[in-house]
């Protein structure tokens, strides 16, 4: 799929509701890949580029972010445009529809998007059901898993224990979202102790599962952009004391300073694509100076061209994920992205 094939399709999907035009999408993807158009469309899949980390192989180091396919029902369709690997979710233990409507919300002229969708997603069990039957896709799943709106936060990590058990042996690595601002009081999972327990329960379960089934499944943790430097030092030392097995950074940002003034600026939910590029290569930056290269980290946070993404793996990152950038830029850019990697 060449620049203009693609800004000419999102063009049109920009005329719709911006909720509207994933699902859309998302439908067109789907079908066109059952029908054998999407292989036409995507041309010759990049060359490999193998990268080791967390103990995995994927395929090439560029892959998409959890939120754009929820509910693992596009991954053959997604994996026909190059990506590496293809983190579905948030999934929760039980299905849950989300915040109300309008939750999604572009501002064009930064290439930004605002979303408080709230985990809508139709649950553990029907997730493992939908990444089951994909058929085509030979990269890498990641289960990005967070708690039920319903569930109070000293319950949470009974959530998670469900969600990891749900998905063992299906999933290739589980992302924990304890970062996203659209589930309240989620990110004060991020406190310190809090993490330090939610991670020490699912690693202990992950060493009860990887016996009783001969699988290993590694665990990695989505933190946010809005934090300092005491608390990005302390989140090292507890990562490092739990044995983490892979860092995302980062989730979506609160912060309105990039978007002041411009259209639905001022609308709840997290801010994502080239507002919080900067940001978001900072904490990577902050936390490889901690963590080195103990603890792979996947960058992730407003990579909007082939420099954005390279910039994330000179702060430290492993492997790099899109989605803002890639509703703006579409396939293309993962193309662009995987070229310039190779010629590194």
């Amino acid at each position: 799929m060449t620049r203009w094939q693609y800004n000419f399709a999102r063009n049109l999907l920009f005329k719709l509701d911006a909720e509207q035009a994933h699902h859309v999408s998302l439908d067109l993807l789907r079908t066109s890949e059952s029908l054998g158009i999407l292989k036409l469309l995507a041309g010759k899949l990049p060359d490999s580029q193998p990268v080791e980390c967390m103990g995995l192989t994927f395929p090439n180091p560029v892959g998409l972010a959890a939120g754009l396919d929820k509910e693992g029902n596009t991954i053959d369709a997604l994996g026909r445009l190059g990506f590496g690997f293809v983190e579905i979710g948030t999934i929760t233990p039980r299905p849950q529809p989300g915040n109300d409507k309008p939750r999604l919300f572009r501002i064009i002229e930064e290439e930004a998007i605002i979303n408080r969708m709230g985990f809508n997603n139709c649950g553990i069990e029907q997730g493992v059901k939908n990444v089951r039957s994909a058929k085509t896709f030979n990269g890498i799943v990641g289960f990005n898993i967070g708690k039920n709106k319903v569930t109070p936060n000293e319950n949470a990590i009974d959530d998670y224990l469900y969600a990891l058990r749900g998905c063992w042996g299906v999933a290739d690595y589980v992302a924990v979202n304890i970062s996203s601002p659209n589930t309240p009081g989620l990110r004060d999972l991020q406190a310190a102790a809090d993490t330090a327990r939610l991670i020490d329960a699912l690693k202990q379960e992950q060493a009860r599962l990887t016996e009783e089934t001969g699988i290993h499944m590694p665990i990695a943790l989505k933190v946010a952009p809005d934090m300092g430097d005491e608390q990005i030092a302390e989140l090292s030392k507890v990562f490092l004391d739990c044995g983490l097995d892979g860092l995302i950074a980062t989730n979506t940002t609160i912060s309105r300073e990039a978007v002041q003034g411009k259209p639905f600026a001022t609308q709840a939910g997290g801010l994502s694509g080239k507002p919080v590029t900067q940001r978001s290569t900072e904490v990577i930056s902050a936390f490889h100076s901690h963590l080195g290269d103990r603890i792979p980290i996947i960058g992730v946070g407003g990579i909007m061209c082939a420099d954005d993404a390279v910039e994330k793996l000179k702060a430290g990152a492993k492997l790099v994920q899109l989605y803002t950038g890639f509703i703006y830029h579409g396939p293309p850019l993962i193309r662009e992205i995987l070229e310039k990697m190779k010629k590194m």
